[in-house]
């Protein structure tokens, strides 16, 4: 095994993997959890992914943590079975600076860049969603360009608005809802990232995907968050295969 497992508390199993964070291990983490489902392992109430681990929170009047623990210690996931598999690519739409992204000025000072490289920088990468955390539906983006790399604030903010998009250090990310936070705001998708009455889907996002932001000004940010409260605006997905070329392009749903 390239993983060990341990108790957290008395209804949870954490399994650490012992590799770098890397994509290759994102997708191994993935497929790890598509395994867990595959077992079938009825007490399992909650399947967690992180960075480099993965909690099952399990019911223990059900289950005992030896029987989960041997179930999980006969998966064995080899490096050809974590082959880039197809995988969504979300496109978030991002108003910059003003109000709506009121730290992309110091964001620029601090890495000697000018607002537009900042902008253009941000927009390069395709961001590889390692997990969600922190606030519900919060996606943790790797990917971000080092130029663009810079600390959070030493005063963090009491209020954040929903739809912020900040960095922190060498990360960036999207607040789902209004929350303090001490991430640099650069500025604001109008997609919804939460909606609860959706139980298939509550979140837009999920740990593997990938997010692709672009710029609109400030007359589409707010035609498309009108659109938006009213559910008749998503987030556009594309399906993308092996190679990383678009099988198809449609809205989401999950939100």
């Amino acid at each position: 095994m390239d993983f060990s497992i341990k108790a957290v508390g008395d209804c949870a199993v954490k399994v650490q993997f012992l590799q770098d964070v890397t994509p290759q291990l994102n997708r191994k983490i993935k497929i790890f959890c598509n395994r867990i489902t595959e077992l079938n392992i009825g007490s399992a109430v909650e399947i967690v992914p992180a960075y480099n681990s993965v909690t099952i929170y399990y019911q223990p009047f059900k289950i005992t943590y030896r029987d989960i623990y041997n179930k999980l210690k006969l998966i064995n996931i080899d490096d050809s079975s974590c082959k880039p598999e197809k995988q969504q690519l979300i496109k978030v739409p991002v108003v910059y600076g003003g109000e709506y992204g009121p730290d992309l000025q110091g964001v620029a000072e601090y890495n000697n860049l000018s607002v537009k490289e900042v902008i253009e920088l941000h927009q390069k990468p395709d961001y590889l969603i390692y997990m969600l955390g922190f606030l519900p539906g919060f996606p943790y983006l790797g990917g971000l360009k080092t130029k663009l790399a810079t600390p959070r604030m030493e005063n963090p903010r009491r209020s954040v608005s929903a739809g912020s998009v900040g960095i922190a250090y060498k990360q960036t990310g999207i607040y789902p809802v209004e929350s303090p936070g001490g991430w640099n705001i650069i500025g604001r998708t109008p997609l919804r990232l939460v909606n609860l009455t959706n139980q298939v889907h509550p979140f837009l996002f999920e740990a593997g995907d990938l997010v692709r932001f672009y710029e609109v000004d400030e007359v589409e940010f707010l035609e498309m968050e009108e659109a938006a409260a009213a559910g008749k605006y998503n987030a556009k997905l594309e399906i993308l295969n092996r190679k990383g070329a678009s099988a198809n392009d449609q809205q989401a749903n999950r939100s």
